[in-house]
């Protein structure tokens, strides 16, 4: 599978990406087996890129991540983790689920957050230990939406700190909206941004600011949430979006982007890929899975050339942006 420089740094990512939250039993539980099964098929279909977090699972994902690449040759692979929350444990709430954070394991930990330069250390420290590495390839900060004085303040300098010291090869900030996104982007020395849920063939918001931006400075997008959670994922459009029940209006442009979709014999999930891959300032599209057959799924996807007179049609009929 082609590979991208991930912005100035000498950090390399497959075109696609292993998103690892559904194996830290997003929503429903995934036995070890089917986390294992899945992390495998993604190798098979040649995928390197490997992204997980602390959040994932309360340490799950990391675990099992880890797991499944042990043995595999440490150059061949790169993964990217998450700062900004650690995990305490928390005995009195072991009997209860983490339903709240939307995984379905015990919550023997809680989260806090923490952007400080010590907690980016800490976590890290964490993460390596669950992951059963010695480095992480990526370092990003995570959802600093509240915490946007901290986050730049303390926990980008303790990053930048890492990266001159070689401790972890590209630094950036992972979020669901653009427009802090933008901020690091202009005020940092960020080499990536993962962009999720805000460029996908129905939100393409971030296009006029950001993704411009991302290109003029030379960092690399890593572009998640492509099919907004759900709708976009299946030939007929779900009613998911952003976690939600999907608004009609969005759901009836989802129609009709699918009905161009059938007319140049493309499917809804292989066009929300493959508009997203297209664009130039994107490194790698991340794809969630949680089992051996979401990944086959997303590997079928990605490996059939999709028309360019689809997108000239969806731009024709006001769908999407040019």
């Amino acid at each position: 599978m082609q590979t991208n420089r991930l912005g100035r740094s000498t950090v390399r990512v497959t075109a696609v990406g292993f998103g690892a939250a559904g194996i830290g039993n997003l929503y429903r539980g995934v036995t070890d087996d089917d986390a294992r099964g899945a992390v495998d098929a993604a190798w098979g279909a040649g995928i390197r890129y490997f992204d997980t977090a602390p959040h994932y699972g309360l340490g799950l994902s990391e675990r099992r991540l880890g797991a499944a690449l042990a043995g595999r040759p440490r150059a061949e692979f790169s993964v990217s983790t998450k700062v900004g929350r650690i995990l305490v444990p928390s005995p009195d709430t072991a009997d209860r689920r983490d339903d709240a954070a939307g995984f379905d394991v015990p919550a023997d930990h809680v989260r806090r957050w923490d952007f400080s330069a010590d907690g980016v250390r800490r976590s890290l420290e964490s993460s390596l230990d669950r992951l059963g590495l010695d480095r992480v390839d990526v370092a990003l900060i995570h959802d600093p939406d509240d915490h946007w004085r901290q986050a730049v303040e303390q926990a980008y300098p303790a990053l930048h700190e890492l990266r001159a010291q070689g401790v972890v090869g590209a630094i950036g900030v992972g979020m669901n909206q653009w427009q802090m996104l933008e901020r690091f982007v202009s005020d940092t020395d960020v080499d990536t941004v993962m962009l999720a849920g805000r460029y996908t063939l129905l939100d393409q918001s971030a296009a006029r600011t950001l993704l411009p931006r991302c290109r003029e400075r030379g960092v690399g997008v890593l572009a998640a949430g492509v099919f907004n959670s759900g709708v976009l994922a299946t030939e007929t459009p779900g009613r998911t979006y952003d976690y939600g029940p999907i608004p009609q209006p969005l759901y009836d442009r989802a129609l009709r982007i699918a009905e161009v979709c059938r007319a140049h014999g493309v499917t809804l999930p292989q066009a929300a890929i493959a508009f997203v891959a297209r664009h130039p300032a994107v490194a790698t599209v991340v794809l969630g899975a949680k089992s051996p057959a979401q990944v086959r799924r997303n590997a079928a996807c990605t490996g059939t050339p999709v028309p360019a007179s689809l997108w000239t049609d969806l731009v024709a009929q006001g769908l999407v942006e040019s």
